[in-house]
């Protein structure tokens, strides 16, 4: 049985080949997701990661502070930073400065992404955390020193000038040193400039102050000696001293938690990608052993046992997926760098760069749903196969599935069709999150009951085809019987690409009526022609206010700064304002009180004043960040959005309490409205700085959209291999359709069907039941859109369903296309099939 198991494997070549292709790309749908996903977790674990190596003990601001002041945060100074170099088991300590630097390439265009260039400080003549590979360190405010990838990608030397920004107007210092670091940030794709300590505190608005003073232990000394000893050296409850083995611990959960958001998306995914493997690989070797029904029952009735039957198909399993799950892995490995490359290739791309991941954990999982799905896959029918006596199995290949079994089948996926959907509708109607589980529960068991009832269904939605089908006469007609000749066949073929288009559908739904809602969210509040920002969205030196302002057709603009202040019993931001020019800038509608923001006249968001108990006319007691009081009236009470909200006050009240001013943003109004060369004033009159955005409201709805799509993009990719695998199904389906229909087609073309209507007749079968995936998966993905925007709704107030119907219609265009392709080879195996050996074929 061992011998006749290998050569049956090897004497039906292309039954081998379709076989081994649909395992091998269930295989390669799994672990290229896996793949993929693993690289982008790692990267953005390493862009947040920092090392430690040369830090035993940091010393960081802690919770002392005066009682009346909202700054929970004390000052790190240099004579704090000496008495700590100074303690018993220390051998120096290093002042650490950091803030955002964007550097530009020599065209211009921002290094690093944005959000990860960064700045610090130089410290001493040899700093051991950025060892010098060319130059010297730098000196004073004319010199900065530039990481090595930084200066390769752009193509830096030492002594050229670079153009850079740390809060908008534009620096063009020397390079005085390239350094190598470990920092995680720059591994990940990110920039790093260094400058002398000095000038570092003055650009970041931290002068003779640090953020982190980190303390290297002398030899011969522990950690938890230096610790304790630092404790003894610095004022008591004005700092927190922390090992460096406690910071690297901190920082890995850290980084674990925030996340988990990604990584459950991703795991999702990679969920998905195992459901549509494992359904592909278990549905293609379910048919491919009913095919060979006929064979096995020959080798029961010549001596073959039931076990010795289903061992022979269960080695024969193991076969083909051992040599499928190899290949599958190598072809996931190349799509997950394929993807990988692609993302990194994008404009849009935010996502950092880093190595190709290849886990022992997708190993693992590749070689299991290779090996044993494809296993298990065989073994029910294999024993099914093994228990029909070789009488009855040999004079029939087919054997049609009892009235008994159809109901049964009927009534489970009904049973579960409506629970499923009870479950989505009860779950849209919780609130917060409590509804997205049960949503997603909701969701996988209605997938489960139309996949149960795709029999039941494929006989109307087909019959619903049949008026366009008779157009291509006998060949239409006979593609619609075929069709439906075997409900079970067409619903596991169809079911493949159902699952695809739900998945693609229902994204598309969500990601587009998300995008308008935030689009909307982000220029119905807003009057302004320009909003100015940095490109990492810190914050902006006052001077750029003061440029807009100055630059001529500029009607109107007001900064917008945020400042910790304790308003009442509570912590709060004030967002600081142009009174006079914010009403102008702004469309914000009142509901309580008027929008007036002059002097101590101030306009509060409804759900902070709803939290608080505020109304209009309320007076309210401040303590600013410098520790002064003060008193503020609520004016009025305004709805907010995420783009804006909060306490909005005259800058002119707050500036005065403000030690290092700075804004978020700025709102521009122009005489002429947008246009383009009211922009580009602004960009000369700024520097022509690459850190600094200034966007119109196409620009904002531009950026939302480059977002989505960057996403959007992003699953595609994930779900393109689920259609591929949807395709391979469609062709094994008519392969064998056509193989076991060889004496009817030859019986068709003897009474005078020629070749290309034959061909014709297995496009159409193949476009319908296309198309009957197609439908199911279309409709199912719309109404989990649905119900995923009842949930994102109840965030987002400006939230409405948005159905693409020209997408939708492409998907189906898509869904009949791939019915076509996957067509070719059985339509043209079926159309050269010998008529004479067909009729007398067993």
């Amino acid at each position: 049985m061992f011998r006749t198991a290998l050569r049956n494997v090897l004497a039906h070549k292309a039954r081998l080949l379709m076989t081994v292709l649909a395992v091998m790309l269930g295989v390669a749908f799994v672990s290229g997701t896996l793949v993929f996903t693993n690289t982008i977790s790692d990267a953005y674990r390493k862009s947040s990661a920092k090392g430690f190596d040369h830090v035993d003990v940091a010393v960081t601001p802690g919770s002392g502070r005066r009682s009346d002041s909202p700054d929970e945060d004390p000052e790190l100074t240099e004579k704090l930073r000496a008495s700590a170099e100074k303690a018993p088991g220390a051998a120096f300590a290093t002042g650490v400065v950091e803030g955002f630097t964007a550097i530009a390439d020599k065209h211009g265009k921002l290094l690093g992404g944005g959000f990860r260039s960064q700045g610090g400080n130089y410290w001493g003549s040899k700093d051991p955390r950025y060892p010098l590979r060319d130059g010297h360190p730098p000196r004073g405010a004319d010199e900065v020193a530039i990481d090595a990838g930084t200066a390769g990608r752009a193509g830096y030397h030492v002594g050229d000038r670079i153009r850079m920004s740390v809060d908008g107007p534009v620096r063009k210092p020397v390079v005085a040193g390239i350094f190598t670091t470990d920092d995680g940030n720059v591994a990940a794709g990110g920039s790093l400039a260094l400058f002398d300590t000095a000038t570092a505190q003055k650009l970041f608005h931290k002068e003779g102050r640090y953020d982190e003073i980190d303390v290297e232990a002398a030899p011969g000394t522990s950690q938890t000696e230096l610790l304790d000893a630092l404790g003894r050296a610095l004022p008591e409850g004005t700092v927190d001293t922390t090992t460096g083995r406690q910071l690297a611990d901190d920082q890995a959960r850290s980084i674990a938690s925030s996340m988990d958001s990604m990584r459950t998306s991703l795991l999702a995914f990679a969920g998905i990608a195992l459901f549509v493997g494992v359904f592909i690989i278990a549905n293609t070797f379910t048919m491919l052993v009913a095919q060979r029904t006929k064979e096995l029952a020959l080798l029961r009735a010549v001596g073959a046992s039931r076990r010795q039957v289903t061992r022979s198909v269960l080695l024969e399993a193991l076969v083909v997926g051992a040599v499928a799950a190899v290949t599958g892995l190598l072809a996931g490995i190349g799509i997950g760098a394929g993807m990988r490359s692609l993302v990194a290739s994008l404009d849009t791309a935010t996502v950092p760069s880093g190595p190709l991941v290849v886990s022992p954990g997708t190993v693992a999982t590749a070689l299991a749903v290779g090996i044993v799905v494809t296993v298990l896959a065989a073994w029910l029918p294999g024993r099914r196969a093994a228990k029909i006596p070789p009488v009855a199995a040999m004079s029939s290949v087919h054997a049609r599935p009892t009235t008994r079994s159809l109901v049964l089948r009927n009534t489970i996926g009904a049973l579960f069709s409506a629970a499923g959907t009870l479950l989505v509708l009860a779950g849209t109607r919780m609130a917060g999150d409590s509804g997205k589980p049960v949503v997603g529960l909701g969701a996988a068991v209605l997938v489960i009951g139309v996949f149960v009832l795709t029999p039941l269904l494929s006989r109307p939605l087909i019959a619903a085809a049949a008026p366009l089908l008779r157009v291509f006469g006998v060949a239409g007609r006979l593609a619609r019987q075929n069709s439906v000749r075997n409900p079970r066949r067409t619903a596991a073929t169809a079911s493949a690409l159902m699952i695809g288009l739900t998945l693609i559908t229902g994204l598309t739904v969500i990601a587009g009526s998300a995008q308008q809602a935030i689009d909307r969210m982000a220029v119905s509040a807003l009057q302004a022609d320009y909003v100015v920002s940095m490109a990492n969205y810190n914050g902006l030196s006052p001077d750029v206010a003061r440029t807009i302002a100055a630059t001529g057709g500029v009607t109107a603009s007001s900064p917008m700064s945020d400042a910790p202040a304790r308003v009442g019993s509570s912590r709060h931001f004030l967002t600081g304002v142009d009174g006079h020019d914010i009403g102008r800038l702004t469309d914000l509608p009142v509901s309580d009180g008027s929008f007036r923001v002059s002097g101590p006249d101030v306009v509060v968001d409804d759900q902070t004043a709803h939290d608080q108990g505020w109304r209009a006319g309320d007076s309210l007691k401040v303590t600013y960040e410098d520790g002064k009081a003060g008193r503020l009236t609520v004016a009025g009470v305004y709805h907010g959005n995420d783009m804006i909200r909060g306490i909005l006050v005259d800058d002119a009240t707050l500036r005065p309490h403000q030690s290092d001013p700075t804004d978020t943003q700025v709102l521009v109004k122009t005489a002429h409205g947008p246009q383009g060369s009211v922009k580009d004033a602004l960009e000369r009159a700024l520097g022509n700085n690459p850190a600094i955005l200034v966007q119109d409201k196409q620009d904002i709805s531009a950026g939302i959209s480059k977002t989505f799509t960057l996403m959007l993009n992003m699953l595609y990719g994930l779900l393109a291999m689920a259609v591929v695998v949807a395709v391979l199904g469609v062709v094994n389906t008519l392969a064998m359709s056509v193989f076991e229909r060889s004496q009817e087609i030859g019986m068709l073309r003897a009474i005078g069907l020629d070749r290309s209507a034959v061909k014709r007749m297995v496009r159409l079968e193949s476009v319908v039941i296309s198309l009957f995936g197609g439908v199911l998966g279309v409709g199912l993905g719309v109404f989990f859109g649905w119900a995923a925007g009842k949930l994102i709704g109840s965030r987002i107030d400006t939230y409405e369903l948005v159905v693409p119907w020209a997408r939708m219609a492409v998907f189906l265009v898509m869904a009949a296309v791939v019915g076509v392709l996957a067509a070719m080879w059985p339509a043209r195996r079926a159309a050269r099939l010998n008529m004479l050996n067909a009729i007398h074929a067993e």
